[in-house]
């Protein structure tokens, strides 16, 4: 079918809303609605979280720490990245100034001023998501001290709504009045599709920027998370057989920091992009049709409404155990999907009318919104410890770390199998019933209920500091088997919150590739045309190759964690026994500033890589590109997400439910190497791949017009020079500056300690377990 043909018919006879609109506004004013009443919610939600008390004042003190840790992350990385940020509107402003893509020369403007809002209202999300999960996170572990299981998650998933009712709420209200203020510069008649299609081409100007920021702040933070965790716990629970969360490890603090700007910044980031990106790729494919560009807007601001119906129907009883845990969480969202799918109903008939096109379009937008369910339920039985999959991991650990290792990367590429199945049945499905924009739409319907969706991700991060600061606050034992609950909770819906997005950014990036190939003039793709034979196998390198990458970065972090802490450990009298004081601060500055240098280079790659192949060898090339790096990186993102979920949940099955021994056997060490390994997996490297994706695809689009002028394939265009040489002087800089500098990871400062005082005790004796002087 042709999407335009049909548009005209459907509009022809029908004289209600919206083919008869003569204003942009009409289009919009459902979302500008509801992404007004998500940030009331979130108003809503703050003085909820505030009647809620902090606790004592080691407690609070402990919080502080952790808050003040987390906004100098931010600080200096947004300082960063407003640089970044500055540099590229600059370039929009001037090349859309100099070769419009239209006959307007106002259209730098535009795209640059789209970008910046994107960028802004990205970088916001993460800020004020992050801020209340660290405000959260100690009065969740209050309310498991003094009012039991049920309130303590209640807490924690108010703490993470907060940020799932940000990201759609600043997404919504952004995407929207950015595509209104675009039409009102292009003559905002809807009546003519000319106006509509300039304002979406527009509006990827507007992912560019959130792309852009959600990049640098998944690869960062979780660089910066994994690092201080690697570093925490190889010497803590490996060298000297302390705690996890034990306040004597200086590398703690900087732990829990880490999961506040990796796993709630990072995460709300990416799932902005996401949800944006998702419209986006709706709007652009259209192609001018009133209806069809109202209807992502419409379905977007309803799936807003019914996610805080959704919230309110998540609750548990104290004692309840993971499974009726799970199922507490998971009522929001059935409740949330439900609600939508009744209501998609309705609105695609108010739109379209009786017509066999607009219950295709519906079909499309229920086949994503189930899709994204049952991804989460297969990402769920692969990582959560009730069944086999995450059970057999721990088994392995009898024989040691290596089976631990290599079982828990056999579940990983295993669980690659049913998602993939979902996605591909989902690919075909809604291309069948509407092409590329029945894709774009399952895109819009699995993201659709992203507010509650988001909360039960972001409530993991809260539940994992409630329990760091109840251990290091030295609450009573119970407290923390309430919090370990909760947080092996939190690490199931965080697995299944990464195969959420993975889905949705798979179909998102291939809404984008279409939009792609109709903006850039490319009419077919034979894939055993050399040009795109070789895009495909650079864009099926990339994802590795970005993931090596960040894999070598947290290396190379946690080593300079180590030392440090192995150095405070040896040279501060009274830290082993526990009369001391640790110094956070040097940790927490080590991952700010290790994280920040170590994100440059996978940015660079990212950002110009599609710039470059795009200009230096054609569009076609480009499309090759982007379609291996879409098939590569979401095998990988998926497998490596898995894993690590898994590997963490089996270290967890021992802690919790006594599995294997308990704690302390050779088992329980076994499977920490396998939770150390995997947490790069599933809070670096993977979720990292997501963003990889969208944001080639995005750029894509945005120079989609300038490659439809260009040459051709093969004809040097002089553009494509620009992006190539900063790549290779930035690649030299970096690695002369930065990746050159070894860390030295094998100081032994408890030995030259012991024989530089004079002590009598014997070496050995510094390495003795602490938990008795404790």
């Amino acid at each position: 079918m042709v999407m335009s043909e049909n548009m005209a018919e459907i509009c022809k006879d029908k004289d209600t809303f919206p083919c008869n609109s003569q204003n942009a506004i009409e289009l919009v004013s459902l979302a500008i609605c509801a992404g007004c009443l998500s940030l009331v919610m979130v108003f809503y939600l703050l003085i909820k979280l505030k009647q809620h008390e902090r606790g004592n004042d080691l407690m609070n003190k402990i919080c502080d720490q952790i808050k003040s840790g987390a906004r100098s992350f931010l600080k200096t990385e947004y300082t960063w990245l407003s640089i970044f940020v500055a540099v590229v509107f600059v370039i929009l402003l001037v090349v859309y100034t100099i070769d419009p893509p239209g006959k307007d020369r106002t259209d730098g403007i535009r795209y640059a001023g789209v970008f910046l809002a994107g960028a802004v209202l990205s970088a916001s999300a993460g800020w004020l998501g992050m801020d209340v999960a660290t405000d959260a996170n100690v009065r969740t572990t209050q309310a498991a001290d003094k009012e039991g299981l049920a309130v303590a998650l209640r807490v924690a998933f108010t703490g993470g709504a907060v940020m799932g009712f940000t990201v759609v709420g600043l997404g919504l209200l952004g995407v929207s009045i950015c595509f209104y203020l675009l039409t009102l510069g292009y003559g905002d008649d809807v009546t003519n599709s000319e106006t509509l299609i300039l304002a979406a081409d527009s509006l990827a100007g507007f992912g560019f920027g959130a792309s852009s920021i959600a990049l640098f702040a998944r690869v960062a933070g979780g660089i910066y998370t994994k690092a201080a965790d690697v570093g925490a716990d190889l010497v803590g629970k490996v060298e000297m057989d302390i705690p996890e969360d034990d306040p004597r490890n200086p590398a703690v603090i900087a732990d829990n920091v880490g999961d506040n700007v990796g796993d709630v910044a990072g995460m709300g980031a990416d799932l902005f992009e996401s949800f944006a990106g998702s419209i986006i790729a709706a709007v652009t494919l259209a192609e001018g049709s009133a209806p069809h560009v109202a209807l992502p807007f419409w379905i977007a601001g309803g799936g807003i409404l019914l996610s805080m119906v959704g919230f309110f129907f998540v609750s548990a009883k104290d004692g309840a155990n993971q499974k009726q845990l799970m199922m507490a969480l998971h009522k929001g969202t059935v409740v949330s999907s439900v609600g939508v799918l009744g209501y998609g109903a309705v609105i695609v008939y108010y739109l379209f009318g009786n017509v066999a096109h607009g219950w295709m379009i519906y079909g499309c937008i229920a086949i994503g919104l189930v899709a994204g369910i049952m991804i989460g339920q297969v990402t769920e039985y692969f990582t959560a410890y009730e069944y086999w999959p995450t059970r057999s991991i721990t088994e392995a650990g009898v024989t040691g770390p290596a089976t631990v290792i290599i079982q828990g990367l056999g579940i990983g590429m295993i669980s690659c199998v049913f998602p993939v199945i979902i996605i591909v049945v989902t690919i075909l499905a809604c291309n069948t019933l509407a092409e590329g924009y029945g894709i774009a739409m399952a895109a819009v319907g699995m993201l659709s209920t992203l507010g509650v969706t988001l909360a039960t991700d972001a409530y993991g991060p809260i539940a994992d500091n409630a329990g760091g600061i109840a251990e290091m606050a030295e609450l009573p034992a119970r407290v923390r088997e309430t919090t370990d609950a909760l947080d092996a909770l939190g690490n199931t819906t965080a697995a299944t919150g990464k195969g959420f997005a993975i889905g949705s950014a798979v179909l998102t990036a291939l809404s984008l590739l279409t939009a792609f190939k109709q903006k850039s003039g490319v009419t077919g793709v034979d894939i055993d045309d050399p040009v795109v034979l070789s895009g495909m196998l650079l864009g099926a390198m990339l994802p590795f190759l970005f993931a090596a990458l960040t894999m070598l970065s947290v290396q190379k972090a946690a080593g300079a964690i180590i030392v440090e802490v192995r150095r405070q450990f040896a040279t501060i009298e009274g830290l082993r026994e526990g009369t001391a004081e640790a110094d956070s601060d040097t940790c927490v500055r080590i991952s700010t500033q290790s994280s920040i240098e170590e994100m440059i280079l996978p940015g660079l790659y990212a950002i110009l890589s599609p710039i470059t192949i795009g200009f230096l060898v054609g569009p076609r090339c480009l499309v090759g590109l982007l379609g291996g790096s879409i098939a590569s990186g979401m095998m990988l993102a998926i497998m490596m997400a898995n894993a690590g979920g898994a590997w963490d949940n089996a270290k967890k099955y021992i802690e919790i439910e006594g599995a294997c021994g308990g704690k302390g056997t050779v088992t329980h060490k076994a499977c920490i190497v396998g939770d150390t390994v995997g947490d790069p997996f599933k809070d670096t490297s993977g979720p990292a791949l997501n963003i990889l994706i969208k944001l080639m695809s995005i750029i894509s689009l945005v120079i989609a017009p300038i490659l439809k002028k260009s040459p051709g394939d093969w004809e040097v265009y002089y553009y494509g020079f620009i992006p190539m040489g900063i790549m290779l002087i930035g690649t030299a800089l970096v690695w002369f500056f930065i990746l050159s500098k070894e860390v030295d990871i094998s100081q032994d400062f408890g030995t030259k300690d012991v024989e530089n005082k004079g002590d009598e005790q014997p070496v050995d004796e510094a390495e003795k377990p602490v938990d008795e002087a404790k």
